[in-house]
């Protein structure tokens, strides 16, 4: 599991140089598959192999390439229940405490300081909604949490990778 660093180093505001029309390429290529050879790669963008290679290289460098993953079906291994739960607190979450707090969970796959009526917002995945109801007693024990909401999904339409061949997307 990944966890984001941002409140600890500030790599969000981070300048990330320039991410051009080609390296946006090189990011949806690998967005649809990953384990592609840098031939194969560069061939589709109009690359030499090496040349691939080494923007990849930049890419993971500046952390444009977080991290390269695969896509696990979570009913496939027992994970169907999927939940966002809101947490409601009485006083400021966004510390290293809560944050070393939620991870410590492994059912928790994301958390995301919000702003609005609750503080955080945390992915949770289970393999039975008893199982969940026992993730939201140890979410409920963390210190400053006074209230959750909890929202069950019943099936997903569609999840999409982040549209990376925009270079505006405000347009």
């Amino acid at each position: 599991m990944v966890w984001s660093t941002c409140d600890l180093t500030d790599s969000c505001s981070r300048d990330w140089g320039a991410v051009d029309d080609t390296d946006r390429a090189l990011l949806a290529e690998l967005q649809s598959d990953a384990t592609q050879a840098y031939s194969a790669l560069g061939r589709a963008v109009g690359l030499s192999a090496g040349s691939a290679h080494e923007r990849v290289r930049k890419l993971r460098e500046r952390g444009v390439i977080r991290r390269t993953t695969i896509d696990v079906d979570p009913a496939a291994v027992g994970r169907g229940v999927l939940a966002f739960v809101m947490l409601q607190s009485n006083a400021w979450m966004g510390d290293p405490p809560t944050r070393d707090a939620l991870a410590a969970i492994p059912e928790i796959q994301e958390a995301h300081i919000v702003a609005g009526s609750s503080s955080l917002l945390v992915k949770i995945r289970t393999p039975t909604t008893e199982q969940l109801q026992a993730v939201l007693r140890r979410v409920f024990d963390i210190d400053g949490v006074t209230g959750t909401e909890t929202i069950v999904v019943l099936e997903t339409f569609f999840e999409r990778p982040l549209n990376v061949t925009d270079p505006d997307p405000a347009r």
